[in-house]
């Protein structure tokens, strides 16, 4: 309620759809829960889960996806943050015989250290979903997979092809790391209470082993070819600002004697794919406003002094045919 008077026949069907085991939901935090048993059942059943694994769920709520995992699996390792939900939680299972094979973990998914797991099975808030992907991913040892609800526009753009409207830069960096699935789509009366979106879950299978590439320099790389959602590629490459940030990156790669090898090297790599995860890929689309201030050097700008590596980004626009290309969602990833 809300201001106003108080009517004695709203509140009851008011926190029906609100409210479950006396506990209410708050949307701002993404809490959506899963109502429907058959729903459940299919996303265990899709899962592929062993009796030997341990299960890691993301926002249990008040056990509904839970208690179904724990019936399949070894042991579900619980992460959440409403210590509202850690408590109905606990309660539900305490004296069953699932109460030795749940732990729960309260706090913040994107910023505790997670144990060891073979299988990740949640329904999220979507407004974590990017970071939390490639948190995922940058996990050692490998999982063996993941089934996750998202949003059905951001779950489209994970399983997107070369080609598809909605190929993009989250497409790229996820595909890279791991093979994507569509499984079902969900609506959203399905849950409690109801979001405003409709929900689709995925599977994420790891590759094994990771491409041997430098993640920071292919995100940046990935962010300067889906920067404009209607420019080609050879557009883009012909761009004097992208030219001279290039350029800029290569000479100064050249002086350091390509010291960032070593870097990487020195670097955990779950440091470097967990950056490849961006809460903007969550709500936003790359986007054309129409606008474009930007100049493109022609074949004849590239002659003289100091030239020598804008010649050498044009010559492959050329030998490749870029010019003619479209955007980067046409272009399939080269092996």
């Amino acid at each position: 309620m809300a201001g106003g008077k108080i009517r004695k026949e709203k509140p009851s069907r008011a926190g029906s759809s609100h409210f479950q085991g006396g506990v209410s939901f708050h949307k701002s935090k993404g809490q959506h829960i899963l109502k429907n048993p058959l729903l459940v059942d299919s996303i265990v059943q899709k899962s592929g889960i062993k009796s030997t694994d341990v299960i890691l769920e993301i926002g249990p709520g008040t056990g509904n996806l839970t208690k179904k995992l724990l019936e399949a699996g070894k042991m579900v390792i619980a992460v959440e943050l409403d210590p509202r939900m850690v408590l109905e939680l606990e309660r539900r299972f305490q004296g069953t015989p699932f109460s030795a094979k749940l732990k729960v973990i309260q706090g913040d998914v994107l910023k505790c250290d997670l144990p060891y797991f073979d299988i990740c099975v949640a329904n999220i808030p979507y407004q974590i979903s990017s970071p939390l992907t490639f948190k995922l991913l940058s996990h050692r040892p490998a999982f063996r997979c993941a089934v996750i609800m998202f949003q059905r526009e951001f779950a489209m753009r994970l399983v997107a092809q070369p080609g598809d409207n909605l190929y993009c830069r989250l497409s790229v960096n996820t595909q890279l790391l791991a093979r994507v699935s569509h499984l079902l789509k969900v609506g959203r009366n399905n849950f409690r209470p109801p979001p405003k979106v409709d929900s689709s879950v995925v599977r994420i299978e790891p590759r094994k082993p990771l491409p041997s590439v430098n993640f920071k320099e292919w995100d940046g790389l990935m962010r300067i070819c889906f920067n404009r959602k209607n420019k080609t590629l050879g557009s883009i490459f012909r761009q004097k600002s992208v030219l001279s940030l290039l350029e800029k990156n290569y000479k100064t790669l050249k002086a350091l004697e390509l010291s960032q090898k070593g870097l990487s090297e020195d670097t955990p790599m779950e440091m470097d794919v967990s950056e490849l995860g961006d809460a903007n890929d969550d709500l936003n689309m790359e986007v054309d406003d129409g606008i474009d201030e930007e100049m493109e050097l022609e074949d004849d700008d590239a002659r003289g002094e100091g030239s020598e590596f804008k010649d050498k980004v044009l010559s492959v626009l050329k030998q490749d045919n870029f010019r003619r290309r479209g955007h980067p969602s046409s272009c399939k990833r080269s092996s």
